[in-house]
């Protein structure tokens, strides 16, 4: 399960893990996308505090290309 929600200035998106049977629930994933990054939050169940990643544009178009790639090490021309 997600919700979307629309604000000023970012979409935040939050995941919900709903699992299955053969692993443990995660905490809710919350994923703020700005016109400039991408900040993921999670809380971590072990401190009960949140941690924060932050993603540049770059860094996430290259998460979203690794997706689909073997194992190996990459580097994806800029483009002009």
């Amino acid at each position: 399960m997600f919700t979307i929600e629309h604000d000023f200035d970012a979409t935040v998106i939050t995941l919900v893990d709903e699992g299955d049977k053969t692993a443990p629930l995660q905490e809710d994933l919350t994923i703020e996308a700005f016109e400039d990054c991408v900040v993921l939050r999670q809380i971590n169940p072990i401190t009960d505090m949140v941690v924060s990643i932050t993603l540049s544009m770059a860094q996430l178009q290259d998460l979203a290309i690794a997706l689909d790639l073997p194992a190996g090490s990459y580097r994806i021309a800029p483009k002009a």
